[in-house]
């Protein structure tokens, strides 16, 4: 393993200097990432899906449009990496609602092979160089508990999105984080709390991330009787 792509371990109730936070779509990664910005006074990276003009398409027809939208966000964020390390900004702390690393899980999940085969070429040439997170947060629920979060969110463009979809990403997550050993890695069950209305669950979570520092941990609170 290249030493340089492992980040050294924190003491322990030492915050982490850049934190990711990962999951499926409609577990709350957008919302949480936000929250600890503000808990923590750092900056935010955040995913920009209202400038891909494909993706409300690809939601309708994701086999006709799966392949523009995917490359759109893989240049979207490579810019936006690449316009941080130019001015630096990576020396700041900040929190990303996501990890350039799993980019190629969707691209998987969606595109033929011959589809897949160009993307991981554009991929590979693009050389993102990414900083490695000190921290990132997988956050995990069933695919109904997602879907019914999708619905009451109401984003329309997300209404069209399939529960067998939402499924086949969660095994992919699930398969991606089992051999992720870039950076320590907390698992988060977001089946039966709430991250971001509910105060308690909220300051449990940030009690374990103060307290996570190599490896590989679970939090699977059980839900707040508040």
């Amino acid at each position: 393993m290249n030493p340089s792509s492992v980040k050294a371990a924190r003491s322990p109730a030492t915050p982490p200097r850049f934190i990711a936070v990962e999951g499926p779509i409609g577990v709350g990664k957008t919302s949480l990432t936000k929250r600890l910005a503000e808990t923590f006074n750092y900056g935010t990276l955040l995913e920009l899906p209202e400038e891909n003009p494909f993706l409300e398409r690809f939601y309708h027809d994701p086999r006709r449009n799966a392949l523009a939208t995917q490359l759109f966000f893989l240049f979207q964020r490579a810019r936006q990496i690449q316009d941080l390390r130019q001015d630096d900004l990576f020396e700041n702390v900040r929190v990303a609602d996501f990890l350039i690393d799993k980019d190629p899980l969707f691209a998987r999940q969606n595109l033929d092979e011959d589809e897949y085969a160009l993307y991981q070429q554009v991929y590979q040439h693009l050389t993102i160089d990414a900083p490695v997170p000190d921290l990132v947060l997988y956050l995990q629920a069933p695919a109904g508990i997602l879907m019914e979060r999708i619905q009451k969110r109401g984003i329309e463009a997300e209404q069209s999105i399939q529960r067998e979809y939402l499924e086949r990403l969660n095994v992919a997550y699930t398969d991606f984080f089992h051999y992720y050993d870039k950076s320590p890695l907390l698992i988060v069950n977001c089946a039966e709390i709430d991250l971001v209305e509910n105060e308690e669950d909220y300051q449990a979570l940030v009690a374990q991330i103060l307290n996570c520092t190599n490896g590989t941990h679970y939090f699977n609170p059980q839900p707040s009787l508040l």
